[in-house]
């Protein structure tokens, strides 16, 4: 494994921006941009958002701008246009089949540079779209805010903080799996289990994070791939290399985040071919491609479960397990949120399929299936080498 740098990932930030997304300033006509995205809470409740943007927007020359922008700045474009490019087709009563290449070339140009898709992805919603209230004080629910918004309301901002909280989180557990991945390489077991059990202890606090969705949330969120709205997809007009015909994408959704795909490879969690394996390995093209690729090396170079099982040592094996189950708890949360929204979302809104979920997600039945085979891979856990009598006073089973 290479370092945490290289996948663009840190101990304080996990995935989220490394940099302060509200510090990066955009100028000239990519101000222009910004200012017209940052309106958005004004232009989708006229219900004319698509000509209100078509008449706002200036085209910057992409070429000039990609040529000498620094990586901070090309993401928080990517932030403007995203949200742009999903209200422009969502923010009407009828969703819009074709994109303006005022918006059609930026977006392309923005993802063809980092290497993603030309729509609103998670990195766009959420990774690079949150800023500290107070910079001195540590990221958390009640120190962060959201940069870019759709309407600025507060279940959109509930969603995404959340999720940032989470990602913040979570890059306690990043950091500890390359030196869990080179323990296990050493087969130093002691250090494995000392790093599983402190993993296991964030993902406590990240389930504690997690649990608090339902307090302020209610989202619904497309991209327009397998939605009969946009049954051709949608055509990026001006954009030579996509032609005239329609082109159909993910929309974001919390399942683009790498953190449990990390886990699962980390911990040799695999699924059984079925409609939502094939949905989330799809959704692997649209994450950001260092975490692509640490997730890839981590899959790769990961013995963990193999060494477990190997040894028989009661204190690690549970050190093991205990994470399989955090990631359990976490789908099972996830599956609780998602049978609440999409079942409210049903009743609500006439028309939506109440099997798809936010960003399009399919076959909600299947994530019990992916948190049961999560389960399944609990390992049993060996009998303690003492004997009873032997054991000292005091000394907990587990030991």
């Amino acid at each position: 494994m290479k370092d945490l740098a290289h996948y663009d990932i840190s101990p304080a930030r996990g995935y989220l921006c490394q940099y302060n997304a509200d510090e990066v300033e955009l100028t000239g006509t990519m101000a222009r941009v910004r200012d017209v995205a940052l309106s958005l809470p004004d232009l989708l409740p006229t219900s004319r958002v698509q000509t209100l943007l078509k008449d706002a927007l200036p085209e910057p020359d992409m070429q000039a701008f990609l040529s000498s922008a620094t990586d901070a700045e090309v993401r928080m474009a990517m932030v403007h246009y995203s949200f742009m490019v999903q209200a422009y087709v969502w923010g009407e009563a009828e969703p819009a089949d074709t994109l303006p290449a005022v918006l059609a070339r930026p977006i392309v140009a923005l993802a063809d540079h980092l290497g993603q898709q030309p729509l609103l992805p998670y990195s766009g919603y959420v990774l690079d779209n949150w800023a500290l209230v107070d910079k001195s004080q540590s990221i958390s629910l009640e120190n962060i805010r959201m940069i870019q918004n759709f309407l600025a309301g507060q279940d959109e901002a509930w969603f995404v903080l959340i999720h940032v909280a989470i990602e913040a989180k979570a890059g306690e557990v990043l950091s500890e799996m390359p030196d869990l991945v080179e323990a296990t390489r050493r087969g130093d077991k002691a250090r494995m289990r000392g790093i599983l059990e402190d993993m296991a202890s964030s993902w406590e606090a990240i389930n504690a994070i997690f649990g608090r969705m339902g307090e302020r949330c209610d989202p619904y969120i497309h991209g327009w791939k397998d939605n009969p709205a946009l049954p051709n997809g949608v055509v990026y007009e001006g954009v030579e290399k996509y032609g005239s015909r329609g082109h159909a994408f993910r929309g974001q959704t919390g399942s683009q985040s790498s953190i449990v795909p990390a886990m699962d490879a980390l911990l040799s969690v695999g699924h059984a071919a079925d409609p939502m394996k094939e949905f989330l390995d799809q959704l692997h093209i649209y994450r950001p491609p260092a975490h692509r690729a640490f997730i890839d090396d981590l899959r790769a170079e990961s013995g963990v479960r193999a060494l477990v099982a190997d040894v028989e040592d009661r204190g690690l094996t549970e050190a093991y397990n205990a994470n399989i189950q955090a990631v359990a708890d976490f789908r099972t949360k996830h599956l609780e949120y998602a049978a609440s929204y999409i079942n409210k979302q049903g009743r609500r809104h006439s028309g939506n399929d109440t099997d798809v979920g936010t960003g399009g997600t399919p076959f909600m039945r299947y994530l019990k299936k992916h948190r049961d085979e999560t389960q399944d891979r609990l390992l049993p856990v060996p009998a303690s080498k003492l004997k009873p009598s032997a054991r000292p006073s005091g000394l907990q089973a587990s030991a």
